[in-house]
Formats: C-alpha cells, structure tokens, sequence
C-alpha cells in the first residue's frame, strides 16, 4: 500500500515487454464494485475469497508482472499459486513516505479508515512484515526513489535468478 508497486509494475511491463496485471484491479472489474464498497457490502472474507481466486487463476499465467494487493501474499494458498511461477519482489517504504503518498486517495483504502493514518500504517507493516519477508525473494526500497529507478534495481536484482 503505497510503496508505488503500480507504477513500479507498469514501468517493469515496458522495460521488459510483459503484461501488467494488478490482482486488486481485476477484482473490482469481476465484483462490479470497489474494493472499499466490497468490504463494507460483503465483509473483508468475501474479499479474500475473491482475491484467493484470482491469484490462483493469474499465478499460472506466464509472462507477466503482477501487481498484488497489501494481503495477497499473506494467504498461504495465495503465496503457494504465485510462488510456482514468480519471483516475488517485496517493494518497500518508510511510512511517513506511504502516508504522503496515500493520503489523496485514502477514501479508496479501508484499511486506512483511523484517525491516526500514521500509526495505522505503522501497525499494518509491522503485523505484515514477517509475512511480507517470507514471501520476498528480493527486497527494493521505493523510498526517494523514481518507478524507473526502482525497476533498474529490480532487474538488476533478478539478473542473480535467471
């Protein structure tokens, strides 16, 4: 959530002429609704259920980047579906760089419907990161970063994998 893994994705796709797919886009499109109206209609376990789904059927898809949302990873089913076929990047940021980039479209994150949007987003990383750490064959820092530079870093990484 606002480590900019769409931009990042969509720079990636072009560089190295593969499909973007974003898991939570392809959600709304199937639901007929937003991500935010789906929790609030439907309950955040018709949502995973949802996005366990579509992992499964884009994980076997080859040729592209996928874009997941803030959870996907944490399901291990989701986790066993994209790790038959991927690399998994971890993109990362400090908070308060998360908090400046969110903040214009908090309306579209239930997740980040607090008060505090600092403190929550601080407790979200810190509930995730073990999980987000498991499930990462490579780490980049999109802080103080471009989407180009960050995809420099990510092939430059991936170059030890092929």
């Amino acid at each position: 959530m606002g480590v900019g893994k769409t931009a990042v994705g969509k720079v990636l796709a072009k560089m190295t002429g593969m499909n973007y797919v974003d898991i939570d886009e392809i959600i709304v499109d199937r639901a007929g609704k937003t991500i935010p109206k789906i929790f609030e209609e439907e309950g955040e376990l018709v949502f995973r259920e949802i996005e366990r789904a579509v992992t499964h059927e884009i994980a076997g898809l080859d040729g592209q980047i996928i874009a997941c949302g803030g959870g996907t990873v944490l399901d291990d089913e989701n986790l066993a579906s994209l790790r038959r076929a991927s690399k998994m990047v971890l993109l990362n940021a400090e908070p308060e760089i998360i908090l400046e980039r969110v903040e214009k479209d908090e309306d579209k994150r239930p997740l980040l419907m607090a008060d505090d949007k600092l403190g929550r987003i601080q407790s979200l990383l810190k509930a995730r990161e073990s999980g987000y750490m498991r499930a990462a064959d490579i780490v980049v820092s999109t802080s103080k970063k471009t989407p180009e530079q960050v995809a420099e870093e990510i092939l430059e990484q991936l170059g030890r994998y092929v």
